[in-house]
């Protein structure tokens, strides 16, 4: 993943993605540098719109967001009616009241 985020740093600042850019980056960042990644990092993203990713890849995750909040929802209520369903018996309440009343 490093390669790729020192090569996003570069898109960020406007730099041309180059091997000895990507290195420079990794290197400043105490990454030990695999020449053979650098390269294949280098060789794909020469053919990607790096602009037009990032923009379908921000969008993603709000679609995603909204459908795991119903199911979270719905184990909140799972879990209040079995609480609701095992409420404390007769005999705890009639405890609970002779103690407050001696």
């Amino acid at each position: 993943m490093e390669y790729i985020y020192a090569s996003l740093l570069l898109h960020s600042a406007k730099k041309e993605i180059t091997e000895d850019a990507v290195k420079g980056v990794l290197s400043a960042a105490g990454v030990e540098v695999d020449e053979v990644r650098v390269k294949a990092v280098v060789a794909a993203l020469k053919e990607v719109n790096i602009d037009e990713v990032l923009k379908n890849a921000t969008a993603m995750p709000v679609v995603a967001a909204p459908a795991a909040a119903p199911a979270a929802q719905e184990k909140k209520e799972e879990k209040k009616e079995e609480e609701e369903k095992k409420g404390p018996s007769d005999e705890e309440i009639a405890g609970g009241l002779s103690s407050l009343f001696g």
